[in-house]
């Protein structure tokens, strides 16, 4: 196979894929699937090279910066690379580009977030709203990983604060939330004073000058490309000079001890707290119950997963810095192409797309790219994307359904009727997927509902023909439209024309909808704006009110994925099950059968 140069930067997931290659067109003659983890390792694999050239067939999984050291080193995976060379052989990258884990403080960029907030490095990397609906969340992250309400959560001192090598951070079971250095001095304030009274010498004008270093930070609320970069510099600064005083003074570090012990405060006296919660109050995030998240959370998700933080690929620095591992690897000759999950869930899919190509195409041949995209009902995949194709759900629906008989379908319907008494669950599956969509958009994502419904408010306002749609008729209008969406998205951008395809389902979305707002009193004015909106009919916009119309139907057209994904594969497909094989995902349980 030949070799490309290594270029700038994608994530990987879990998986590898394995397979012989078509040398001329590099399409894969067939894939195999190796799940990795502790007790499969590279070497593992190395050892079935044999037998899978044998089958022809393959599968990866990894991080944005290295491989996972849980399925083998560096050393091994190369030794597992070159093995499948010597059979003509390659392997197809999982790429994860929307999204992050963020579990358990073993995410540095997003511990970088909650240390310097807006003024993070890394700020810009994550799609987080600094300045949200609820104001007290302003210039802060919402981390709803909690197990019972903040109040009693810290006077049960679940919430501990810790030292250890010149930084502070908050401990919740296993997670280790990161202090701001510019709020260390808080934590010695009450035996500052004292302390400098009985000591002097060099330690103590040292502690003294930290300390001063520390609140002279830039402010966290800055963005600033200036303030970030001193920011990142100084803080580490303050942090290794604390570290190597700690490490040599002994009276500085008890000095610490006894303010970290202060500030933890003391069983039964909810006043000792106050400390604690004021410094807590003083970061960059606001630690709350699980349960606030679905209505509070202000950073996009994958789903409603609160561990799953989504990227800002639009952004070509982020797609660069994401990407850089998987580009190296490519460029070394280890893959051969990419798998693509979660296209969907990206700001703009076909950007993001041709920005791979434009990186890892050679002028004769496309890079072998496939992407983890459901098709609805007669949907085809957008033309100008420069891709093989997808995954294969489709084509795993329509090999399932070679195997039903169509002439069965009457039968397993009486079945199915006298099965299910409760009249609920003999509604068609459309109406099941449209309830099921609803219950989603009320239980776990009005949060990102109400975000976008307060940025649609925005936009109405300054119109005189729109100023009167109240908040609740734009979101209930939002909700309705998109219960309604007939596939998983649309793929509109400001730059070009809106597709026919894309007009159709919008327009198919809200003459559905529209019908049934009807029915809850929802004005069809407010339908029609949201349309002309959506198909960027808004004559006259001035280059603000274009940019403000790409962002909603941006974020529109995330959240319509999600909530498709929710309602139809984890609850519809649950609830109608006239014939089980048929609820696969990508699937549609009402298609009983084809002809060979």
């Amino acid at each position: 196979m030949r070799r490309r140069a290594a270029r700038p930067r994608c994530r990987l997931a879990t998986s590898l894929q394995i397979l012989d290659v078509v040398a001329a067109s590099r399409i894969p003659l067939s894939t195999y699937r190796l799940q990795f983890n502790r007790r499969f390792t590279f070497t593992n694999a190395r050892g079935i090279v044999d037998y899978l050239h044998a089958l022809s067939n393959g599968y990866d999984v990894a991080d944005p910066t290295r491989l996972n050291p849980d399925i083998g080193t560096e050393e091994e995976y190369w030794e597992w690379i070159d093995a499948m060379r010597s059979h003509g052989m390659s392997h197809v990258l999982d790429v994860v580009p929307n999204h992050m884990g963020i579990a358990k403080s073993a995410n540095p960029w997003w511990l970088d977030v909650l240390e310097n907030g807006p003024c993070s490095r890394y700020a810009r990397f994550f799609d987080i709203a600094w300045h949200p609906v609820k104001a007290e969340l302003a210039d802060k992250v919402l981390i709803p990983i909690l197990g019972d309400q903040y109040g009693a959560v810290l006077e049960r001192q679940e919430l501990k604060l810790a030292y250890d090598e010149g930084a502070f951070t908050i401990r919740y079971f296993d997670d280790a939330l990161p202090v701001a250095p510019d709020t260390y001095p808080t934590i010695v304030a009450a035996e500052l004073p004292e302390w400098l009274s009985a000591h002097a010498g060099e330690d103590a004008d040292e502690l003294q000058s930290i300390l001063t270093a520390s609140e002279h930070l830039p402010p966290r609320s800055s963005q600033e490309a200036a303030d970030i970069a001193v920011r990142a510099r100084e803080k580490e600064v303050v942090k290794r000079r604390l570290a190597l005083l700690t490490e040599r003074s002994a009276d500085i570090r008890a000095l610490i001890d006894r303010g970290v012990a202060r500030v933890n405060g003391r069983p039964g006296a909810p006043r000792s707290f106050d400390e604690l919660d004021a410094l807590l109050s003083a970061q960059s995030y606001r630690l709350a119950h699980w349960r606030v998240a679905s209505e509070e959370i202000n950073y996009r998700r994958f789903f409603d997963v609160n561990q799953l933080a989504a990227l800002r690929m639009e952004d070509p620095a982020v797609f660069d810095e994401v990407h850089r591992f998987v580009f190296e690897l490519v460029g070394r000759g280890a893959a051969m192409g990419l798998r693509i999950d979660h296209v969907d869930g990206l700001f703009a899919p076909g950007d993001y797309l041709r920005r791979l190509q434009q990186t890892l195409a050679t002028p004769s041949n496309p890079f072998f790219i496939v992407v983890e995209k459901i098709l609805g009902a007669g949907e085809q995949l957008p033309r100008e994307w420069p891709v093989a194709g997808t995954t294969g759900y489709e084509f795993a629906s329509i090999v399932n359904n070679l195997f039903v008989d169509r002439r069965n379908e009457r039968a397993f319907d009486d079945i199915y009727r006298r099965f299910v008494r409760d009249r609920r669950e003999q509604l068609t599956f459309a109406e099941l997927a449209y309830r099921s969509k609803k219950q989603v958009l009320h239980e776990t994502m009005s949060g990102d509902i109400n975000s976008l419904g307060h940025q649609l408010n925005r936009f109405s306002e300054r119109n005189r023909h729109f100023r009167d749609f109240t908040l609740y008729n734009l979101i209930s209008t939002i909700k309705e439209t998109i219960a309604c969406f007939p596939v998983y998205r649309t793929y509109v951008t400001d730059r070009d024309p809106v597709s026919e395809h894309d007009n159709r389902y919008i327009v198919e979305a809200i003459a559905c909808a529209k019908r049934r707002g009807a029915n809850a009193g929802l004005s069809s004015l407010v339908f029609e704006f949201i349309k002309r909106l959506l198909l960027k009919r808004t004559d006259g916009a001035t280059p603000e009110e274009c940019e403000e119309r790409a962002c909603f139907i941006g974020k529109f057209q995330q959240i319509t994925s999600p909530v498709a994904a929710k309602g139809i594969e984890d609850t519809a497909l649950y609830l109608y099950n006239r014939l089980l094989s048929l609820n696969d995902v990508g699937s549609d349980p009402t298609v009983f059968g084809l002809a060979p």
